[in-house]
């Protein structure tokens, strides 16, 4: 189940065009700076976007610029999990694991999940409760494992679907962010 709804999700995504991926995205961005949980935040994870995901580029170079403390994830591959890297400037990431920009090698900065005030969180789907569905690998589910600040979710409106089917290791998350609206997620747990 989860894997159809999965491919069908990924499917519409990448059928998108760049310029419906960059207005949709502007929308979401435009909403995640108004939001209190972004203004008071001082050290924010960002996924950086690949394959016509929400685009979260001008979202991390806005926020370096706005002297946010930004933090990127750097995939472990051999372990099944991210490293957390601070980001001082968009010129220190390359092509990293699954071609996702990450920071080069002489750049990484580690820093603690616990440094973090807020986590934006990438998806392939979504629901009302805040349970979502990646890209099957579990990164994200590992590192929201610990106990951590807000949690928000970026997704297109369409990315939004009645009933995300769960498992006891999936982490629901606080928010949810589209073109359209915001979603305080009723978490179901």
């Amino acid at each position: 189940m989860k894997d159809e709804v999965r491919r069908d999700l990924i499917n519409i995504r990448k059928n998108l065009s760049k310029n419906e991926v960059l207005k949709k995205s502007n929308k979401i961005k435009n909403r995640i700076f108004n939001m209190k949980e972004y203004k008071k935040s001082s050290t924010i994870l960002f996924y950086v976007s690949y394959d016509n995901e929400v685009y979260t580029h001008d979202m991390i170079k806005d926020s370096i610029k706005n002297k946010k403390n930004v933090v990127v994830p750097i995939t472990d591959k051999k372990n099944k999990i991210l490293i957390l890297s601070k980001l001082e400037s968009w010129d220190d990431l390359d092509n990293g694991a699954y071609n996702i920009l990450e920071p080069k090698i002489e750049k990484i900065k580690k820093i603690s999940i616990d440094n973090l005030d807020l986590i934006i969180v990438p998806g392939v789907g979504f629901d009302e409760m805040g349970n979502r569905i990646g890209h099957g690998k579990g990164y994200y589910d590992n590192l929201l494992r610990n106990p951590i600040s807000q949690t928000i979710g970026l997704a297109f409106e369409f990315q939004i679907i009645k009933k995300i089917p769960i498992e006891k290791h999936d982490i629901p998350l606080d928010k949810i962010v589209t073109e359209k609206r915001i979603i305080i997620c009723k978490k179901s747990k």
